[in-house]
């Protein structure tokens, strides 16, 4: 296997658990913060999507100039009125099909891409397209554990649970 192979599966992988925590979830649960935080399952899957298809374009572009845009970031956490979460996981999985592609038509990733300038990293830096892409399934793994958690509180099912009945283990 070589190394896109590897992130293929591990996106792959990482995709599956994200989007089971999902599954089964009415709106209003899809849209529920039952926690200390204004997280929901819906706003996650919206957010990690936007994130997804953002570091694409950055690999894409290799836009020396480019500038983070906090004013679409800072709707991504949440559904709106007019969004839903079947929309979403659609956008979800069609975004994990252009990553799969993307990744296997990754050239070089060694090579040196600009990031976006933002209030947090004002200065022009660089990072590997490899770093970006780790950059990605980190945020695929942190977000997912924030969704289950929500799902735990919102019905008591987990992903583990739901994955391995769905396996048919008597769980």
């Amino acid at each position: 296997m070589s190394e896109i192979d590897d992130l293929i599966a591990t996106f792959d992988e990482q995709s599956t658990n994200f989007r089971t925590t999902a599954e089964g979830l009415t709106e209003e649960q899809a849209r529920a913060t039952p926690t200390a935080s204004e997280l929901s399952i819906g706003g996650l899957v919206k957010h990690v999507t936007f994130t997804h298809r953002h570091w694409w374009k950055v690999i894409a572009d290799a836009d020396p100039t480019a500038q983070f845009d906090m004013e679409a970031a800072s709707t991504t956490y949440a559904l709106s009125d007019d969004e839903t979460l079947a929309d979403w996981l659609a956008h979800f999985d069609d975004q994990r099909e252009k990553t799969a592609a993307a990744l296997r038509a990754l050239d070089d990733p060694d090579a040196a891409i600009p990031l976006p300038v933002a209030p947090w990293a004002p200065d022009p830096q660089y990072r590997s397209a490899r770093w970006i892409v780790l950059n990605m399934l980190r945020e695929l793994a942190h977000h997912s554990g924030h969704a289950d958690i929500l799902r735990e509180t919102i019905d008591g099912q987990s992903t583990t649970v739901m994955q391995a009945r769905a396996a048919g283990m008597d769980i």
